[in-house]
């Protein structure tokens, strides 16, 4: 998970604040394409115990990579956030 530039997202009647992106490979044909699910979510909180609450997820769907966007991946996590977070027009924090 990374933590983004808080973004609007309208659920269940409210507008929220999405703050974390959460992200997995799907898929990927270790060739020329990868899938990846990924989830907006708001940030975690700690209530009046001390105890975490996880923040609701807001968004969730897929990300495709293919061709050239394939083939200069790393592999890296930090080079698959960054790319998901361009393809959905995020700013990581």
């Amino acid at each position: 998970m990374v933590n983004i530039q808080p973004v609007s997202i309208w659920k269940d009647g409210a507008d929220k604040q999405a703050a974390v992106l959460s992200a997995r490979i799907i898929n990927d044909d270790m060739s020329s394409s990868a899938v990846f699910y990924y989830e907006l979510k708001e940030a975690d909180s700690v209530d009046a115990d001390g105890n975490t609450i996880a923040g609701q997820s807001l968004r969730d769907g897929n990300v495709a990579m293919s061709g050239q966007d394939y083939q200069d991946w790393d592999d890296s996590n930090a080079a698959a956030y960054q790319f998901i977070a361009d393809a959905l027009n995020l700013v990581i924090v």
